[in-house]
């Protein structure tokens, strides 16, 4: 049955929400879980989609998972781990792209792994090859089947070096989860730094694992023979809030968004006050408001950590609309990520799209035929329309631009937005926002 969501737009949200723990870290720290020799306790888990299909993964291996859903803790137990049967793995096929991350662990403890064929959002490259290439320099052996990957360790896994031509957050999690328990050294050179990836890390380290983080992006780890369990709670979701946050921007509310923490989002924060948002932070969270008077155009370029995220653009862009003048965004992560302002341009939008690099210095996608800049004139009113859900974050930002509209929206595909966003539905009912699902 198709989701769709009648939006009914042009009010501002107000009210206060919770955000609990990160989608890009707490599925990785569930996969660690394996690697343990005794159960672990993980807190602040979110109900969504991701943490769904991890659990059923785990449990097809012989994970035992409680997950008191209330209380957002999760026990899991990798006493009983066991190799899955491919037919039921197959099943989940493109649901996520996290069983890569299985790999190194499933390795250490059962010798073998098997990958199904793997999903997520279609917003650029988010090729496995690099997974594949730094699984057979620890000593796997990888053999690609029509339905899958079926990896092995005949001679176990040893350390090595890793160098990563550009900081892939996917690259340096599958080099951390497989490095743990390989025997010797690993140095891995141009890491990925996401708070994500070092919540991973204080993870590891509290299982047993031992590494280093240098200031020039080199990590370095020495293999152990056993890891334990852990009790950790995760950070909390960075991107969820800042969606929030320019959703109270886009729409000209307040909202109170409980759980958001400041170190994590320094750089948003500093953008949202040049665009001309008010935020104020206290110990629970913190609040984003639409002070009134006309926003502001800014040049916005996305950078790996601790730059201006990917994840934080789309929802941005809705808000950049109606800001008084041209704001140039140049994305440099995924490049394919302005797909989603077609809608927003049917919507009433007034943003161009380019294949050269604005605003900023030349990038990798420059000169490669990949429309990753655009130019955004405003303010412009919005109008509602029929919007198809193109991927998670292009979609939650289809809904900011839905609720930011005069008139009625209606969204299909809602479904997707639940991979990342923990009870959105019940969230926008707290903002007072008219929608019904359909």
């Amino acid at each position: 049955m198709e989701s769709i969501l009648r939006v009914d737009g042009g009010k501002p949200l107000t009210g206060d929400i919770f955000v609990r723990g990160a989608k890009n870290f707490v599925p990785k720290a569930m996969v660690a879980s394996l690697l343990g020799s005794s159960p672990s306790k993980l807190r602040n888990v979110p109900q969504i989609r991701d943490v769904d299909v991890v659990s059923e993964l785990l449990s097809l291996h012989g994970v035992q998972i409680n997950f008191d859903q209330g209380a957002g803790v999760l026990d899991l137990n990798p006493e009983n781990v066991e190799i899955a049967h491919v037919a039921d793995i197959d099943a989940l096929a493109g649901s996520s792209r996290i069983p890569i991350l299985f790999c190194g662990p499933l390795l250490h403890r059962l010798g073998e792994a098997f990958i199904p064929d793997l999903g997520g959002c279609n917003i650029g490259g988010r090729p496995i090859d690099f997974h594949l290439d730094t699984l057979r320099s620890f000593g796997a052996v990888v053999d690609k089947q029509e339905n899958g990957i079926h990896i092995t360790a005949p001679n176990g896994l040893r350390g090595t070096q890793v160098h990563l031509p550009y900081p892939s957050v996917g690259a340096t999690e599958q080099t951390l989860l497989t490095a743990v328990m390989a025997d010797g050294l690993t140095e891995l050179t141009g890491a990925a730094i996401e708070p994500e990836i070092m919540d991973l890390i204080n993870v590891l380290q509290k299982m047993g694992a031992i590494m280093s983080v240098d200031t020039d992006r080199t990590i370095r780890i020495e293999g152990v023979k056993e890891l334990s369990g852990f009790t950790h709670t995760a950070l909390p979701d960075r991107i969820e809030a800042a969606s929030w946050a320019s959703a109270a921007l886009a729409t000209r509310g307040d909202i109170y968004v409980r759980g958001a923490h400041q170190p994590d989002m320094t750089t948003f924060l500093n953008t949202f006050r040049k665009v001309g948002g008010a935020f104020r932070v206290d110990d629970e969270g913190i609040r984003f408001w639409h002070p009134g008077g006309d926003l502001k155009p800014i040049v916005l370029e996305t950078n790996v950590h601790p730059g201006f995220m990917t994840d934080w653009q789309q929802p941005l862009v809705v808000a950049l609309t109606q800001a008084t003048g041209l704001s140039i965004l140049h994305e440099t992560v995924y490049e394919n990520r302005l797909g989603f302002t077609s809608a927003l341009i049917e919507m009433g939008a007034n943003i161009q799209v380019y294949r050269e690099c604005l605003g900023g210095l030349r990038c990798r996608f420059g000169q490669r035929n990949f429309n990753h800049s655009a130019v955004i004139s405003g303010p412009t009113k919005l109008h509602g329309a029929n919007i198809e859900v193109p991927d998670l974050r292009g979609g939650f930002s289809y809904l900011i631009a839905a609720l930011a509209a005069e008139g009625e929206s209606m969204v299909r595909g809602i479904d997707v937005i639940s991979r990342g966003y923990e009870h959105f539905l019940n969230k926008l009912a707290r903002l007072d926002a008219s929608v019904e699902r359909c």
